[in-house]
């Protein structure tokens, strides 16, 4: 299983790589679980600024489940529910990093793929990409946390036609919605991604952490109500960080902060 999910860590960014050409990617059990561990890991490396999730070669990001699990663990509602909290794991381990994620997008992105992909921070995909949750082609519908967060970004008419038509959306449809946030010639965006996150990971990473939790906070809860008093603080903690007082001297400085997390 360890080769269907390649894990590279170098000069402060990690790159997840879903490793199936052959199967266009497809997800099977193990990767999913093979990402709901390696989050924690990263999590825990302060060397890890950034995370990049891609798929091997040029035809695919993912085409999403391998149905030829399905006949052996997603046979009726019990193994789904088992199936569905392995892969809420993998997701949500990507959406709850303090670190900017990046989703690297070539060619097909479909059902749990796409579902994959939209737990990232931000989704740059091929002018050849096609995206889509077919699931209503298989008689199955989209777990909570998933519809909660493709709702987030598309908004519910357009997760709604996702949804209900089944359809795949080119990469500029799915710029127009807000389901990818930049769309690029293949041969540009390899070092376009790398760039975003080269820029990313010199940024500071409090701020980083901070914004995504505050970020998480506003969506789930756009009210405010009930904030703890740590959820109210949390905006102006950054002043008494090293990293503010770093900051500052850089710019009057006119040279590139060193940020180090503290």
């Amino acid at each position: 299983m360890a080769e269907d999910i390649l894990l590279d860590i170098q000069d402060g960014i990690a790159t997840i790589t879903l490793n199936r050409p052959d199967q266009r990617n497809a997800m099977n059990y193990g990767m999913w679980q093979a990402i709901g561990d390696i989050c924690p890991d990263l999590e825990r490396d302060s060397k890890v600024r950034v995370v990049v999730v891609t798929g091997a070669g040029e035809e695919a990001f993912s085409a999403g489940a391998d149905i030829k699990e399905f006949e052996q663990s997603r046979t009726n509602s019990v193994q789904a529910r088992e199936w569905e909290s392995i892969l809420d794991a993998g997701m949500n381990g990507l959406a709850h990093l303090s670190k900017p994620t990046i989703s690297l997008i070539k060619g097909y992105c479909i059902g749990g793929g796409c579902e994959l992909a939209c737990f990232t921070d931000v989704r740059i995909a091929t002018e050849n990409a096609r995206l889509g949750i077919p699931a209503a082609r298989l008689g199955i519908a989209l777990g909570y946390d998933a519809m909660r967060r493709l709702a987030q970004l598309v908004g519910p008419g357009n997760l709604s036609y996702i949804l209900l038509s089944a359809r795949l959306l080119d990469a500029q449809e799915a710029l127009r919605i807000g389901l990818v946030n930049q769309v690029l010639p293949l041969e540009e965006i390899d070092e376009y991604t790398a760039k975003l996150a080269r820029d990313m990971m010199n940024l500071a990473p409090l701020s980083h952490r901070n914004n995504k939790v505050i970020i998480r906070t506003v969506l789930n809860n756009p009210e405010l109500h009930g904030l703890t008093a740590e959820q109210e603080a949390l905006p102006f903690q950054g002043f008494d960080s090293e990293d503010y007082k770093e900051g500052r001297l850089a710019f009057t400085e006119k040279r590139r902060a060193e940020f180090k997390g503290i």
